[in-house]
């Protein structure tokens, strides 16, 4: 299969994880190099997206990404909530203090629950 060449701005701030909102301000800013098309659309190249992802432009870098089977869609209004149970392994490293280590008594062979914290989270075919 041919290597994309450019997305529509609609399809990189997807591609990257951000809002579109977001997208036409780092343009404005100059954090990504965008063209424009003959209907005066920002167009960025494929390039600029594995720039600013570190990598593969198919491929989330962050190491918070869990692959997965959709358990259940529930759609209400505007929003869904969507389930996935991870079929893949997956380690989960956390710092914490001292205190809370010594707080909870962990020692290896522990059971133990790792929580992601975050603001949001996305969903990738």
């Amino acid at each position: 299969m041919p290597r994309r060449k450019s997305y529509t701005a609609a399809e990189a701030a997807r591609a990257l994880g951000i809002s579109l909102d977001t997208l036409r301000r780092w343009d404005r800013a100059g954090r990504i190099r965008t063209r424009r098309d003959a209907a005066n659309r920002r167009i960025v190249p494929a390039s600029e997206v594995e720039r600013l992802k570190g990598g593969d432009a198919d491929r989330m870098s962050a190491r918070n990404h869990f692959r997965g089977v959709v358990r259940d869609v529930k759609v209400d209004g505007l929003l869904a909530q969507i389930e996935i149970d991870v079929t893949e392994p997956a380690r989960i490293v956390a710092i914490i203090t001292r205190d809370a280590v010594e707080e909870l008594g962990l020692k290896r062979g522990d059971s133990a629950a790792g929580v992601v914290k975050a603001t949001s989270v996305m969903v990738e075919l």
